[in-house]
């Protein structure tokens, strides 16, 4: 079983990813609808579970501080850090970005191998959750990627290396162990990453050429798609 989900998880994202390259045209469309995906995750998915698994260790305000951080965090990288790739097509940022991203893929791989761990039925629920929106991030790895100026080649590169993450993810788990408590801080802080790349950077930039009422749906219907999908998951 757990083998088919990891294979389920890779097929998922991959073909997110194809779907974005294939219809670059419409790139402010999805980005738009990237951006509403990853600030659902941040608040339907990263933010309950941060608080349910890292609030049996810390208090709420301490893992809404760690989200700030992380949206604080990765503005202060964006602003510095990647500030000499502007006139470069922002190349860096885009890998920064995607990097993020798969580090993300690669705990939801831990989550689905821990969960089976617990139990088969457990594994399932963790399984569902995830898988449900791992179309999007192929779609938001490669928009990240073309967002920042990167080419068809190493949009392609990411997305696999983002697909293939929650694939390493499950395999680890049957190697090492790692403490609720410390995953309840890396969801909070990836939430405050997700959050500031969406809002801060995918949002704006869907709007920057295309000023129209289609993107603002798109988003909308990104932020419905991971909230529907994570509802449907925990039933």
């Amino acid at each position: 079983m757990i083998i088919l989900v990891a294979v389920g998880a890779f097929i998922f994202t991959f073909i997110g990813g194809l779907f974005a390259i294939r219809f670059r045209d419409k790139l402010h469309l999805i980005l738009g609808f990237s951006a509403g995906t990853l600030v659902g995750v941040a608040f339907f998915e990263l933010l309950p579970e941060a608080l349910e698994i890292g609030g049996q260790f810390f208090e709420n305000s301490t893992i809404l501080a760690v989200i700030a951080v992380g949206f604080v965090v990765y503005m202060i990288l964006d602003r510095t850090l990647f500030m000499h790739c502007h006139e470069e097509g922002h190349e860096h940022r885009g890998q920064f970005g995607a990097g993020s991203l798969s580090l993300h893929s690669l705990l939801d791989g831990m989550a689905i191998g821990f969960a089976f761990h617990v139990s088969s039925a457990v594994g399932v629920i963790v399984a569902v959750a995830v898988l449900v929106h791992d179309f999007s991030d192929g779609i938001n790895t490669v928009s990240m990627i073309l967002r920042h100026g990167g080419n068809r080649r190493e949009a392609i590169k990411w997305l696999t290396v983002d697909a293939l993450a929650p694939v390493l993810g499950i395999i680890l788990t049957f190697f090492f162990t790692i403490s609720e408590s410390f995953i309840g801080l890396i969801l909070a802080l990836f939430a405050g990453f997700f959050l500031y790349i969406g809002a801060s950077d995918l949002l704006p930039e869907s709007h920057h050429n295309h000023p129209t009422h289609w993107t603002t749906c798109a988003t909308v219907i990104g932020m419905a798609v991971i909230f529907v999908a994570v509802r449907f998951a925990g039933v």
